[in-house]
């Protein structure tokens, strides 16, 4: 009797194919986040900056009533309020929030999801019935990403190649305007004393550490901007990406060349990679 085949490496493979199809399927209702925050047309932006940097979340769904009718996010507050040098607590949200909602059904695949995310330029509401069930952001999307041919494409064709830098000393209401300006959320923060130590800052960075809790402003950005900064290389897989931000728990990566900063990839940016 001959010795008996290993079949654990093809096992294996089964499974590892069967969990690939099972990605490849997933639906809005397995990846969507549940707990959905809302806030009211009448309330005001900083009601809505001290609820979103409690809750450490980038968007609220917005009221009138009891009907959900559009949706209010980080990007509002930068570029509609601080950008314009607006007081946030005489600007009520229905002047700034985004409607009408961008809605999908629970039941509709992921890639469905991203390719609507894209073209609509969004966060996706989730209903059910009438119902308001759960939100989609694109960080949601990236952590579902199947490895598949689209997530197989490298990031250089997908990201951002002028990359945002300021000093270390650069006050961080000078930061909030830039981004809200330029309509970013992210810049690197450099060092004139020590060149190769750089530090990201972020929209989130800004409102859970500043405005919701009514810091001042005038603090400089390096004593506020994290370290070490996690990077990818040139050359990366779109999907190893998004695994890389979703282990992290961050929504930016700067890709680097040989140790040189040549770009900066979005979570947004994977999902219009997989949307193609």
């Amino acid at each position: 009797m001959g010795k008996p085949r290993d079949l654990s490496g093809e096992f294996l493979s089964v499974i590892d194919r069967a969990y690939i199809e099972y990605k490849k399927h997933r639906k809005v209702e397995d990846i969507m986040s549940r707990e959905v925050v809302t806030t009211t047309i009448d309330a005001t932006m900083d009601e809505v900056a001290r609820i979103m940097g409690e809750k450490h979340i980038g968007s609220l769904i917005v009221k009138n009533y009891d009907t959900a009718v559009g949706i209010v996010t980080e990007r509002d507050w930068l570029s509609n309020i601080l950008a314009l040098g607006r007081n946030p607590s005489n600007i009520k949200v229905e002047e700034v929030m985004s409607y009408p909602l961008i809605k999908i059904c629970p039941t509709a695949e992921i890639k469905e999801a991203a390719r609507m995310m894209i073209k609509k330029k969004g966060r996706l509401a989730v209903f059910r019935c009438g119902d308001l069930v759960g939100v989609i952001t694109a960080s949601d999307l990236i952590q579902s990403l199947p490895d598949v041919p689209e997530t197989r494409l490298k990031v250089d064709d997908f990201m951002t190649k002028q990359v945002i830098t300021a000093d270390e000393k650069t006050p961080i209401a000078t930061i909030a305007k830039m981004m809200g300006e330029e309509r970013i959320g992210s810049v690197i923060i450099t060092s004139k004393d020590v060149p190769q130590h750089m530090r990201i800052f972020t929209e989130r960075d800004l409102l859970t550490s500043f405005l919701a809790k009514g810091k001042s402003l005038m603090t400089e950005v390096g004593k506020a901007s994290s370290s070490p900064l996690i990077t990818a290389r040139l050359g990366t897989s779109i999907h190893e990406t998004a695994a890389t931000m979703t282990s992290n728990h961050i929504r930016r990566l700067p890709i680097t060349k040989k140790g040189e900063l040549v770009g900066i990839i979005t979570a947004r940016d994977l999902v219009e990679a997989y949307a193609k």
